[in-house]
């Protein structure tokens, strides 16, 4: 491997931007592929501060693009190594970094081809940990103009050996949507409850009943995962009897079907509970991640080329519970995302202590260079 793109890798643990403000992490992989392979063109501000490296020759053929994402989360990191994040509450703990540091790295194999028809599209997405980079470069007139055939991306995964592939024939990560309920009743003296509208009972209610709905069972699908993640409700003032609370959720499902039917059944349970209860009620939808549904064919070559490569595979029988927002580009092209295994010791995605294992860089630049081969010579046969 390339030691330039170990360098990177680092350099971006070290200089980590949240969603919507990677602009600095662009320039870095932009300024990093004019160093050593400028593309054809680049096309700069993709749905926010997104990159696209657009490698086009001269026939019409095949547009292969590869996505990763340019994001970091806000969190503290707990790491002392030398190149520990710079930024004071922010750090690459999804492993970002990884990912960009793979895609930027398939310049040197792109540099030695000869391909004479089709396109390479390399896309460095904003965004992706608030769901919004996906939808918001999907609706760029820039990107639909380049016509990809199909889109591939890679998570790495702690817990699985260095090196494994894990496929899922379906969905790759679940349907996520979050919420936020406001309940506003009418304040009175603690002395005096009755002449106000206190908002605890109803909460305790609505909170009860969103839990009996319920299905862990991911083998089901009917899954459902309904996560309080946030309460609320007046404050430490003990001669007040509150008037407004909020309740905040996350919920997961396989698909958009039953993602509809529980947010159905939740906002039935919400209105009957406040109507009895007398209060005014006001939900707010945000931070959806569609469904990753991968396409067929497109799993079919990632374990082709795996074998091909001599590394071990892992079918999974059900999607991964964590949102991705690359579930917006399957809804419209021919998709696929696999994991990477990233060590069974490694601390979990989103820990303080979590760091993107170097070991698996090769892998991923040797899965994608050998998948775009693939797709490429497949268009010919």
């Amino acid at each position: 491997m390339n030691a330039s793109i170990l360098n990177l890798r680092k350099e971006l643990h070290q200089n980590p931007e949240l969603s919507g403000d990677e602009s600095n992490t662009a320039q870095r992989i932009k300024s990093f592929i004019t160093t050593h392979h400028a593309p054809t063109q680049f096309i700069d501000n993709v749905g926010g501060h997104g990159l696209l490296a657009v490698y086009e020759y001269p026939n019409t053929g095949t547009t292969v693009t590869i996505r990763c994402e340019l994001d970091a989360l806000p969190i503290e990191e707990d790491n002392t190594f030398s190149y520990k994040s710079n930024v004071k509450g922010i750090s690459h703990k999804c492993g970002h970094d990884g990912h960009m540091a793979i895609v930027a790295g398939l310049i040197f194999w792109i540099k030695e081809q000869n391909f004479t028809s089709g396109k390479i599209v390399l896309l460095f997405q904003p965004a992706e940990e608030t769901g919004k980079g996906g939808h918001e470069v999907m609706n760029d007139e820039r990107f639909k103009a380049l016509h990809s055939d199909y889109i591939f991306a890679l998570h790495n995964i702690p817990g699985e050996p260095l090196h494994r592939i894990i496929t899922t024939q379906t969905g790759f990560s679940a349907e996520v949507q979050s919420f936020a309920l406001y309940l506003k009743g009418k304040e009175s003296h603690a002395a005096e409850p009755e002449h106000g509208i206190n908002p605890a009972l109803a909460m305790a209610k609505i909170v009860d009943a969103l839990s009996q709905m319920n299905v862990f069972d991911p083998t089901r699908d009917d899954f459902a995962i309904l996560t309080p993640v946030y309460i609320t409700m007046g404050a430490k003032a003990y001669g007040i009897s509150p008037a407004k609370g909020e309740l905040h959720y996350t919920l997961r499902t396989w698909n958009e079907e039953v993602m509809n039917k529980v947010k159905h059944n939740l906002q039935e349970v919400i209105t009957t509970t406040c109507q009895v209860h007398h209060l005014e009620c006001k939900i707010n939808w945000f931070e959806y991640f569609p469904a990753s549904i991968n396409n067929p064919l497109s799993v079919e070559y990632i374990k082709e080329v795996a074998r091909a490569s001599g590394y071990p595979i892992v079918e999974r029988p059900y999607p991964f519970k964590f949102g991705e927002d690359f579930g917006w580009f399957s809804k419209e092209y021919k998709t696929a995302m696999f994991g990477l295994g990233a060590g069974t010791h490694s601390p979990a995605l989103h820990h303080s202590d979590y760091d993107f294992p170097d070991e698996i860089i090769a892998t991923g630049i040797n899965m994608f260079t050998t998948l775009i081969e693939r797709v490429m010579a497949s268009s010919k046969e």
